[in-house]
Order: C-alpha cells, then structure tokens, then sequence
C-alpha cells in the first residue's frame, strides 16, 4: 500500500472524519484505493452497534434518526449516520447531500454524516454501503445507523448490513398500508409508528399486531413503539426498544450468526456484480453475441435461450 494510503488508514483508525469522507468516497467510486483501505482496516471492525431504519417515504426517518443522534450524544456515544438518496439521474450522485438531514449534528465532532447514492440497487442500499458502515466502524464511531432510500416493499436487503432492523411507518398512508402486505413486514426487529397523534394511530397498531401474528412464531416479540419525533416524543423509548434487542440478540448467541450472514451475503453480492460487469463488458465486443441478441429481437430465439448459450460459452472458454 502506498505511504499516502497508510497516512490515510491510520488517520481512519484514529477518528478523523476527513480522513473517514475520503475513504468512503473511495469505495463509492470503487477506487481501488478505497478497497485496498478496507482490507487494511477490516481487522479494527465489529466494535460499532448497527441499526438499520427502512420504510415508506415521509414517514419522517430522517427525523427520528436526528432525535436518536441527540439521545446518543447526550450519552456521550459516538454516531455515524450514512443515509441511502435516490440517485441522480444525471450525475449518478446522492440527491439529497449531507447538510440537508440532522443539520444540528453537522459540526458536532462526535457525529459524522454521510449520503450515499442508491445507483439504482432495487432493495434501497448501495453495493458499497455495507463498505461504507466498515469504515464508519473502523474508525471508532459507538453507533452507525442505516437509513434506506424509502421505496417501499423492495427495501429487504437491509437485513444484510445490519444488527437492528427498525421498520418505520405512519398512520394514514397509502405506503404504511402496502407496507403491511409486502415482505418488509418478514424483517424488522422494532417497528415505530411515527407521527403517533394521527386518528388512525391505533387502528394501525392493530393492523400490525395483526400481520406479525400471521407470521412465524419467533421468541423475540416485535415491540411497537409509538413517537411524534419532530417534538422528541417516544425517542428515548424507541432508543430503549433498541437496547432491549441487542441485549437480547447477544445473550441468544445470535449477533455472530446475524454478522456471518450480512458478511456472507456482502461477499456474494461483490462478486456477483463484478461477475456482471465482466460479462457486460465482455458481450458488447463479441460480435458472436450482438448476433445473438439481433436472433432475440427479431423473435427467432427467446431471451433465456438466449442467456443459456451465452453462458455456456464463457464456460467454455
């Protein structure tokens, strides 16, 4: 590793936020640079409690995370906060930029804030956010909370990044309702209904009560924390329903089975894309394959047939 890139990892270690922005825009440019950093770094990792926060848009994430930064510090504890924006059709960059979620928080030395573009990734995170939480961890940081992009019912991969999977949702929407039919109900180990002064609050507490007794029995049962969190109420209990889960997660042995498997499924997940990349950059200068492709759209070859004799010749080769 270059002497720069050593400063630049012992910067890391020792909490710089500089030196921990310009890591993690490495990665997310997949310099090489910013993977061979990781690797440097990964041994100092594991220490952080990570949380992750997923749910429609507008049910106020951003400011139940803003209230849950303030609640830690107050704790004394260290906070990394990495939000998932669209992306940029454009640019390919985060719409929404740091200084625009927990404003407080920015200059506060014991907080750092980060907004990664989701480049189009179907379940709300980015193939480099699981790197970007490693960095944050490297670097010291007691807390790093996750928060997903809000689209929805695609937004199940978050389960992969994270120790805590906190679902929220508000009474009255379209999006909470759809949320309650999809799989995102299958993965969350704390639900918060936000914006708790709504009318329809407790028919939505029963709505969910209802869908999570349709599923598995599971000995850890899924608290509901209620919270208006533009005025701070129900942070601190949702701060506490999040200990309570760790707690328990620890003393069942299954905090090291849950990292396993976000490690194994982030494994999979980068070779899977280089995998593609690879072929993609591949089949666009085999004039074998473009002939190919003219039989599929002319409707002489199906597309799975297609794929199947594509495959078999990489194989091959």
């Amino acid at each position: 590793m270059p002497a720069t890139d050593q400063t630049l990892a012992e910067r890391l270690l020792g909490g710089d936020k500089r030196a921990l922005a310009r890591a993690i825009s490495l990665v997310e440019n997949d310099n090489p640079e910013g993977w061979e950093l990781v690797r440097e770094v990964y041994p100092r990792t594991g220490g952080a409690a990570v949380t992750g926060f997923t749910g429609p848009p507008g049910v106020g994430k951003s400011t139940l995370l803003a209230g849950l930064t303030k609640l830690q510090r107050a704790r004394e504890r260290t906070v990394a906060v990495l939000s998932i924006d669209p992306s940029s059709p454009f640019t390919k960059g985060a719409l929404l930029g740091d200084r625009i979620r927990l404003a407080e928080h920015f200059l506060d030395p014991g907080v750092f804030i980060r907004s990664m573009a989701s480049r189009g990734a179907l379940g709300g995170l980015s193939e480099a956010a699981l790197q970007a939480t490693l960095l944050m961890d490297a670097s010291g940081r007691d807390v790093i909370l996750l928060e997903t992009v809000g689209v929805g019912q695609g937004e199940v991969d978050i389960i992969d990044h994270a120790d805590t999977v906190v679902l929220v949702l508000m009474p009255g929407s379209g999006d909470s309702v759809q949320a309650l039919k999809a799989g995102v109900m299958e993965i969350p180990d704390v639900i918060v209904v936000n914006k708790a002064d709504h009318p329809l609050t407790d028919t939505m507490v029963r709505e969910i009560k209802s869908v999570l007794a349709l599923g598995p029995h599971q000995e850890w049962e899924v608290p509901i924390v209620r919270t208006e969190a533009v005025r701070g109420e129900g942070i601190e209990e949702v701060e506490s329903a999040l200990g309570e889960h760790r707690a328990y997660i620890e003393a069942e042995g299954t905090m090291l089975e849950r990292r396993r498997r976000n490690l194994m499924n982030e494994v999979l997940a980068i070779a899977t894309a280089r995998m593609r990349r690879e072929l993609e950059a591949s089949v666009r200068k085999d004039p074998g394959v473009q002939q190919l492709l003219d039989r599929v759209v002319s409707r002489e070859l199906d597309p799975a047939s297609a794929a199947t004799t594509i495959l078999e010749d990489r194989r091959a080769n």
